[in-house]
């Protein structure tokens, strides 16, 4: 007998191997992906729901920890699958069905593509969202392109070096940054919107938290919206996006810049960042705007501490596990420097270090000051992945 070890944290070993011994193509891929581990974590649940999990896990040959009102499940997805069909459900299990199915469905088949007003984007490999801040008081840079020139300048060197998506913002929303009004946020951003749109340096976005900035950046020629707020600064930006066909990026944050940093206490990070974002979703759904056009980000730095960050970063796949694209946005993050000791403007080989670590657990949108190195970083750690 040979004994080989495969590597466990991936499908790919599973699918390569399987087809080295002749299994075809796709029958290989669903296979792999059948017997990969998985991990569950079921909240909100009965005595009885709670019991049924036990022996049902037991029965199936899977690990089940529980606890009051909570139940934790590890097992491959092939054995977790009949838990999502109600024909065969366990007694008492009725209601695990459709969270389930709706999970399952989303790790077999993870979105594709991104549509924001009349058109998609490809998320078969890494896209990379281009940085152009025109304000005084970003921490990274700040005053750099304040002006309409040197901002389309900046956005050029960004379409050269790869970006797919320009973010354009015209407020700092840096630990402890002032909220600028919306006049002056629309005098910033409008008109270099309006000049990448003609010059057709785009898709463009607008990252702001205010339903007015959004609504002139849309007339403007934008074609996205980042709100870093994830819908809870302005009650008015989930109607604005509603009414039109941009993207929407949901991104986590609490309080404002100023009130954060205090609000960053966690039990479980990952979690609870995952259901707040869940929360935002179906608020943005429930205003009319289309799933296929919603995209979630971490929020890396908003209310986080350096260790809740990397604890993010490590667990994305729970974020992926909404069943939205998953954008991150660690440039020159102030976690970064708590990892290398390097000061804010030498900080891109760390993000692109970030984010190659955040395609593998499940990003697919990259937001970057540095768009060279991170597309090197990303273009090595998308090489790695099966291309299905």
């Amino acid at each position: 007998m040979k004994l080989t070890a495969l590597a466990a944290h991936t499908p790919e070993a599973v699918r390569a191997a399987l087809a080295a011994r002749g299994w075809e193509a796709q029958p290989a891929w669903f296979a792999a992906n059948g017997v990969q581990p998985l991990l569950v974590l079921l909240e909100e649940i009965t005595e009885a729901e709670r019991e049924g999990l036990v022996r049902w896990g037991a029965k199936a040959g899977a690990d089940v920890l529980t606890g009051e009102g909570w139940g934790l499940i590890g097992a491959a997805a092939s054995r977790l699958a009949p838990l999502a069909r109600p024909d065969r459900l366990p007694p008492g299990l009725e209601g695990l069905a459709p969270e389930l199915s709706r999970f399952l469905a989303s790790y077999a088949e993870p979105p594709r593509c991104w549509s924001i007003a009349g058109r998609t984007l490809a998320l078969e490999h890494p896209v990379l969202i281009g940085v152009v801040n025109v304000t005084p008081d970003s921490f990274s840079d700040g005053g750099r392109f304040t002006t309409v020139d040197r901002a389309v300048a900046q956005a050029e060197r960004l379409v050269a070096d790869g970006c797919e998506l320009l973010d354009v913002g015209g407020e700092s929303t840096r630990p402890g940054a002032v909220t600028v009004g919306e006049r002056e946020e629309i005098a910033r951003v409008a008109p270099v919107i309006e000049d990448l749109a003609r010059r057709g340096l785009g898709p463009l976005s607008v990252d702001t938290r205010k339903a007015a900035v959004a609504r002139a950046a849309l007339g403007a020629g934008a074609a996205v919206v980042n709100d870093v707020s994830g819908l809870s600064f302005d009650p008015a930006m989930a109607g604005v996006l509603g009414t039109s066909e941009a993207g929407l990026i949901v991104m986590h944050m609490r309080g404002t810049p100023d009130t954060m940093d205090s609000l960053a206490v966690y039990r479980h990070v990952a979690a609870e960042v995952a259901a707040e974002l869940g929360a935002a979703t179906a608020r943005a759904e429930a205003a009319g705007v289309g799933r296929e056009r919603i995209v979630v980000d971490p929020g890396f730095g908003f209310a986080k501490t350096p260790e809740q960050n990397f604890r993010l970063l490590d667990e994305l796949a729970t974020l992926a596990g909404l069943g939205y694209p998953v954008a991150v946005g660690p440039s020159r993050k102030r976690f970064l420097g708590a990892a290398t000791g390097r000061p804010v403007d030498d900080r891109d080989r760390a993000t692109a270090v970030a984010c190659a670590l955040a395609w593998e657990r499940g990003a697919r949108l990259f937001r970057v000051h540095d768009a060279a190195l991170a597309r090197e970083a990303l273009r090595v750690a998308a090489a790695t992945t099966h291309a299905r």
